[in-house]
């Protein structure tokens, strides 16, 4: 199965100043080429309309879950042709920042990717990926790239343990038998204890919606043991003026909701709010 996969799958190291192991199929290096084209001129003026408008050219990929878990060594993944709620979000970030700042070649953006998903952007095994979506907020906010605007939209602060990934490490494969990346883990979890956990409450979000822009990423709090965040995605006022949630969804592919985000929180069961950060 390893050998298939090695087939299937190109792997590229990039001279840059340093090394990036890279894996990216030949499929997705020209997924990545049709996409700079496809975004070539939706650059808005209000960045989060930008965060927006490119988020829309990916309507229709197809969710696949676990896409990033590939080999023990952590290399940089590049997948355009099936996305989680993460990995959705963080290519759309990633392509609406290179797309800004005028810099669209292929290293640029692996460059851009490879900050937004790791810790202090530096990638450096398993356990530097920001697994937790609450610490992906406090991290990408140290370096510049977002604002976490919850409180300032009528959040409140809260305090809950976090642990989910290190009392259910035998649900990630590069966890359940490896040391080193669980004393990490437990590490990344310590520092979320130590933090406040903000949240726009559910029954507060309607009172407040008109708070949100279109391009704000939403992460959606719970009230699942040991975890804060079970699903992101980004906000998209629609015609009638409401917020709609464009996310990767796991029924199937990447969509705009079809109830208005206030309402589609509702069905979901042990949601508790959401976290709103703005990219800039």
């Amino acid at each position: 199965m390893k050998y298939i996969l090695h087939l299937l799958i190109a792997i590229f190291t990039i001279q840059m100043g340093f090394s990036q192991q890279l894996v990216c199929s030949a499929k997705d290096k020209d997924a990545f080429e049709t996409k700079i084209i496809e975004i070539n001129g939706l650059l808005e003026r209000e960045f989060g309309k930008t965060i927006t408008t490119v988020g829309k050219t990916f309507l229709g990929t197809p969710y696949v879950a676990k896409t990033l878990e590939i080999e023990e060594s952590e290399p940089l993944v590049i997948n355009l042709q099936g996305l989680d709620c993460t990995t959705f979000v963080e290519n759309v970030l990633s392509f609406s920042n290179v797309l800004k700042n005028e810099k669209t070649n292929f290293s640029d953006f692996t460059k851009t990717l490879e900050k937004i998903r790791y810790k202090n952007g530096n990638r450096d095994g398993y356990a530097s990926r920001l697994h937790y979506f609450s610490e992906w907020i406090a991290n990408n906010e140290k370096k510049g790239l977002i604002k976490n605007i919850t409180s300032e939209i009528g959040g409140i602060e809260i305090h809950k343990k976090i642990d989910f990934m290190s009392t259910h490490r035998e649900l990630y494969p590069f966890l359940k038998n490896n040391e080193a990346n669980y004393k990490k883990i437990k590490a990344s979890e310590e520092f979320l204890n130590n933090e406040a956990l903000c949240i726009l409450e559910q029954d507060q979000i309607e009172a407040n919606e008109h708070l949100i822009k279109s391009g704000d990423i939403i992460a959606l709090t719970t009230s699942i043991k040991g975890l804060d965040i079970t699903h992101t995605g980004i906000a998209t006022r629609e015609k009638n003026g409401r917020i709609y949630l464009l996310h990767a969804s796991s029924s199937g592919e990447v969509k705009v909701s079809k109830e208005p985000l206030v309402d589609y929180l509702k069905k979901i069961k042990k949601n508790t709010g959401i976290m709103v950060c703005r990219p800039l």
